[in-house]
């Protein structure tokens, strides 16, 4: 299980809007990266517009906010473009870097078990080390914790 101190995993994704973002490009800087669910939900809509709502003030507090689901770029482009939503959306096909975070886990719904993303946060210092994780993360509590955290 991924902690606190921890070296952050390396990762290079696609991204909406036809980039990238990886952990050599945000070398140097420190970033949050949040795991969501399914892009166009109400929860992870809720949880997107609260960031988007508090963008400036987290850039200015030196936090790059990366936004990371399942979904293929063509939904997250769809969202990102729906929304306003102008901070990077990731997409974690294959799960791995979820894995590697420990936020692809089993869920359970109606007694049927799956596996999914965990609402997850974690926020990775300068220097490449996990400062801080919040897991069931609440969608409208969201930005608030990152602002406290900066």
């Amino acid at each position: 299980m991924i902690a606190v101190g921890d070296k952050a995993p390396e990762f290079d994704l696609p991204a909406a809007g036809g980039g990238r973002v990886s952990a050599a490009l945000l070398r140097g800087r420190r970033y949050a990266l949040y795991f969501y669910p399914k892009a166009d939900t109400s929860g992870c809509t809720v949880q997107a517009q609260g960031v988007q709502e508090n963008l400036a003030a987290l850039e200015k507090a030196g936090i790059t906010v990366i936004g990371v689901s399942p979904d293929p770029v063509k939904k997250l482009d769809a969202f990102a473009k729906k929304f306003g939503l102008t901070f990077p959306l990731a997409s974690d096909a294959d799960q791995s870097l979820a894995q590697a975070y420990d936020a692809w886990v089993e869920k359970s719904m109606y007694g049927r078990k799956y596996m999914g993303m965990e609402r997850s946060t974690f926020l990775v210092s300068a220097d490449g080390t996990v400062e801080a994780i919040w897991r069931k993360v609440k969608p409208a509590e969201h930005a608030a914790l990152l602002l406290k955290a900066a």
